[in-house]
């Protein structure tokens, strides 16, 4: 993936006032978006001054991108840790989707919209799409080898599952299905493990 995994704020050097403000700036991200908030809005909304918001960043799309990089990359981190200790191949794989899933809750309409709209963020949430997919794969793969799948072609399922996450991404499945991104991966991580485990006798 092109993003650490390790969920550490973009700091260069902040104080402790700073990485809070920082958190909560993430946070009203999420609840209702970007577009809308520019710094002096920013700045009044967390009750600091312009010139604290500028020292977290130079511009306000530069905020916007460290905040988006920070969403996604906490959300990587938590992800894989809640592989940690599972090993059936089957609760792998459907852990796996449902986190993303979990991980998108927090995220607003508004803010997915604004991710969208904005291509450096975009191309943000695009990466983590792909990194996903890729992880699918592998987990697939995995599954495979030891016999708790059926002999699928993981490359397709992983190609089949990438496409849903790109729908996902861009609105495309909420648009056409009313789900939320969150409900959308708990509906993809069902189909994916009732259509490629191995039949119970």
């Amino acid at each position: 993936m092109t993003l650490p995994t390790v969920a550490q704020r973009p700091r260069e050097r902040w104080s402790a006032r700073q990485d809070e403000l920082f958190g909560q700036l993430v946070d009203l991200f999420l609840r209702e978006g970007f577009s809308d908030v520019t710094l002096a809005a920013a700045a009044h909304r967390l009750r600091c001054s312009k010139s604290t918001i500028y020292s977290l960043a130079s511009s306000r799309e530069q905020l916007v991108q460290k905040a988006v990089v920070f969403f996604f990359r906490g959300a990587t981190e938590r992800v894989e840790r809640k592989l940690d200790g599972t090993l059936d191949p089957t609760d792998r794989i459907a852990s796996y989707l449902r986190a993303v899933g979990d991980e998108l809750r927090p995220a607003s309409a508004a803010f997915i919209d604004d991710v969208a709209a904005f291509p450096p963020a975009n191309a943000i949430y695009e990466r983590n799409t792909q990194f996903a997919s890729a992880r699918v794969h592998e987990l697939i793969s995995d599954g495979v080898r030891v016999g708790a799948f059926r002999e699928v072609p993981a490359a397709f399922i992983a190609e089949a599952v990438s496409a849903v996450m790109v729908r996902i991404q861009q609105q495309h499945i909420s648009e056409s299905t009313g789900l939320t991104a969150a409900q959308a991966y708990d509906e993809l991580a069902a189909l994916v493990v009732n259509g490629i485990r191995v039949p119970t006798t």
